[in-house]
């Protein structure tokens, strides 16, 4: 099995060579420079080297190495799952692969099937998604709901900002809900301030919370998580 170890800036240790394209007619300048981008990340290298669906798997490799959210035999939901990157972890970590642990995840685009993941076509917004993801979940609570959802971008940074929050926001209630007492919560939001109104909600309900920006999460990107955890006890439901 793979080992899921942090593999720091998984270029083996040796300096890569900045690979330069030739632009071509059809493609734009923005694309190009994502392209660039892509060949020279050596996260997107080490994930194709260590088998990994997406260079994101890192991100939550080095939060779970610091704040070990993963414990074997959890149960976890990972929203906004697709390609698999998050959930490949997720499972590795907790032993679903082996038949321990269990994670659910749910995305509105296909997955292509995983070891040790029960995944959802559905978009999480749905309002049949959460009673679905609980009756996959054994026992019917999670221990670390995951949530690396974004929204469609539109280009307008304001309108895209208060998407992602939307999205944060329903993530955050879900979790309330569905995690047992003492569980995590983590979840994509991006720099321009986590809205009061969520972070309240989370200091409200959990005894931690704070915001992390992994390595593997790019210098120049907005992105940032927040991490809640320690649920108190008075927000699991009568009926959990």
């Amino acid at each position: 099995m793979r080992s899921t170890r942090r593999s720091g800036s998984g270029d083996g240790g040796r300096r890569q060579l900045k690979v330069r394209l030739k632009t071509a007619r059809q493609r734009t300048a923005s694309s190009q420079r994502w392209l660039e981008r892509q060949l020279n990340d050596p996260y997107v290298a080490a994930a194709k080297r260590e088998g990994y669906r997406s260079r994101a798997a890192y991100k939550l490799i080095e939060i779970d190495d610091r704040h070990h959210l993963l414990k074997p035999g959890a149960r976890v939901i990972d929203l906004g799952a697709t390609p698999g990157g998050w959930a490949q972890v997720a499972a590795q970590r907790v032993g679903s692969v082996e038949g321990k642990g269990q994670v659910v995840a749910i995305d509105l685009l296909p997955m292509e099937a995983l070891a040790g993941v029960e995944f959802l076509l559905l978009d999480f917004l749905d309002p049949a998604a959460p009673a679905r993801l609980r009756a996959l979940l054994s026992g019917g609570r999670a221990d670390v709901v995951l949530s690396d959802m974004a929204a469609q971008g539109t280009g307008h940074a304001r309108t895209d900002h208060l998407r992602v929050m939307a999205l944060a926001e329903a993530a955050a209630e879900f979790a309330c809900e569905v995690l047992k007492p003492g569980g995590a919560f983590l979840c994509k939001v991006f720099q321009g301030g986590t809205e009061q109104a969520l972070l309240g909600r989370l200091k409200r309900s959990f005894s931690s919370v704070r915001h992390i920006k992994p390595p593997a999460s790019r210098a120049g990107s907005a992105e940032l998580y927040v991490l809640a955890t320690g649920l108190r006890r008075s927000e699991e439901a009568e009926t959990g």
